[in-house]
């Protein structure tokens, strides 16, 4: 197999054409009240983080519509949950305090962006804004808003992301099966399918 590599940024500038004006004037550095409805309406985001060489990790985040909690103009603060303590982009945020990220609003094929610097913060006042279900979080990624904007609607239009009746049969078996075929563990499956259960989502802040 053989294929023809991009290898510079006029080689692709050549193939795709030149930005459009609408999209080349949309950057901002200063949360617009839209914006600051976008993010109380948005339950989800994904945040993109790199290592010192570019080892890179996007981690899923999620609560109630309006958890990111806005500092002021220029700064909010993501609470941390209960998961798996991986913790991949925190480490990566550790060494290169630059992400990434994106909101989400079920039903809207708009998102919007926010890029900037991160530091983690394992105590401050706002805390106390964040406590969801009881759940006072013990860190929060603190971003300083550097470029922000709304991505415009055509990724989610072509996915069909929030049509039901677009959405295939699920393919896959369950998590559980999964977690069995492809990760080290000694619990049996049947073990597996009891914690992922319907005990799981009750575990969620706990």
């Amino acid at each position: 197999m053989s294929w023809t590599e991009i290898g510079s940024e006029e080689e692709l500038r050549e193939l795709l054409g030149e930005v459009m004006p609408r999209a080349a004037n949309k950057e901002r550095v200063r949360l617009h009240e839209r914006d600051r409805q976008w993010l109380a309406a948005s339950p989800f985001c994904l945040i993109a983080t790199s290592d010192e060489a570019g080892n890179c990790d996007v981690s899923p985040k999620g609560d109630p519509a309006g958890f990111v909690h806005v500092i002021d103009d220029t700064t909010i603060a993501i609470p941390d949950r209960p998961g798996n303590r991986r913790a991949d982009g925190f480490r990566n945020v550790l060494k290169n305090p630059h992400a990434g990220l994106i909101f989400m609003i079920p039903r809207r094929n708009e998102t919007l962006r926010i890029n900037g610097r991160a530091r983690l913060v394992r105590e401050a006042p706002f805390f106390d804004e964040m406590i969801v279900k009881g759940h006072r979080p013990r860190l929060a990624l603190v971003v300083e808003i550097e470029q922000i904007f709304f991505h415009c609607a055509k990724s989610l239009l072509r996915s069909s992301l929030w049509k039901p009746e677009a959405w295939e049969p699920d393919p896959l078996p369950s998590h559980a099966t999964l977690v069995k075929e492809l990760q080290h563990v000694t619990e049996s499956l049947e073990e597996l399918e009891q914690y992922y259960g319907e005990a799981y989502s009750k575990r969620l802040y706990g």
